[in-house]
């Protein structure tokens, strides 16, 4: 295993500890309102400030970027951390959620960790040496056909003036798959896509810290990444859309009639 990607193992599961200790007692927590429905608790900053703690003793100097604390440092390598992705659901004793740390050298993103503390799944990545679940090797499910697809997505609730838009990409794309799931936790979601739980996924708006380290395990499990009009752009736009490689072109040819003009930088 690669140092970097190491030392985000030992602050993911750290931070683990800390999300299933703070079980007992969810109904105490301190939480504060960021935005219509985003949440934070004192669970997402504990585990925040120890993933930040681990990082900081092996490389002090690198830069990160956090969701609760924000960037800090000047570095070629940024450490991307999602320290709950899924507080709604953790808050509401609903059981998926998880930690997501990737690192970032030189714009390009090399390392990625998403552990599930309740399965006590952890989901690896380094660039060039594929995908991992607690060791097991990862490939995107070969599905071919979205009649057989089940997709997962998420509602546009940061960006509510997109939510006509989305509606519309949702249902050109519900009638013509098995199902589709809303889960509540984007990162979860990308590595079951890479994991071939799920056979596609896609959402509007979301945050570096989202996707970081999910789009690195999608891509080393075989399968495909992109923005809404097929680019790379999606890290910077946040809008995402992955899959294998015949039902993310599927999925790309559904979505894009319903785009605003916005929605297509």
């Amino acid at each position: 295993m690669h140092p970097l990607l190491n030392i985000a193992v030992r602050a993911a599961r750290n931070a683990g500890n800390i999300i299933i200790r703070s079980l007992q007692h969810v109904e105490h927590l301190e939480v504060t309102t960021k935005g219509r429905n985003d949440f934070v608790s004192d669970v997402d900053r504990l585990a925040e400030n120890e993933i930040i703690s681990v990082i900081k003793k092996a490389y002090p100097d690198h830069a990160i970027l956090a969701e609760e604390s924000g960037r800090s440092g000047d570095n070629d390598t940024v450490w991307i951390i999602d320290p709950l992705d899924g507080t709604t659901n953790f808050l509401h004793g609903f059981p998926h959620y998880c930690v997501s740390i990737a690192v970032m050298v030189r714009g390009k993103i090399e390392h990625g960790v998403i552990y599930d503390p309740l399965r006590e799944e952890l989901f690896t990545a380094s660039r060039g040496d594929g995908a991992q679940l607690n060791d097991r090797r990862l490939r995107v499910a070969k599905r071919k056909e979205l009649t057989d697809g089940l997709l997962a997505t998420g509602f546009p609730f940061r960006n509510p003036q997109h939510l006509p838009a989305f509606l519309a990409t949702f249902n050109s794309l519900f009638t013509q798959v098995a199902d589709v799931r809303r889960t509540g936790s984007a990162a979860l979601d990308l590595a079951y896509v890479a994991a071939g739980r799920l056979d596609g996924y896609w959402e509007i708006g979301l945050k570096k810290w989202d996707l970081a380290a999910g789009v690195l395990l999608i891509e080393e499990a075989g399968g495909v990444v992109s923005d809404f009009v097929g680019g790379d752009n999606y890290i910077n736009s946040g809008n995402v859309v992955v899959a294998n490689l015949n039902l993310h072109k599927k999925m790309i040819d559904s979505i894009a009639p319903h785009l605003t003009d916005e929605l297509k930088k």
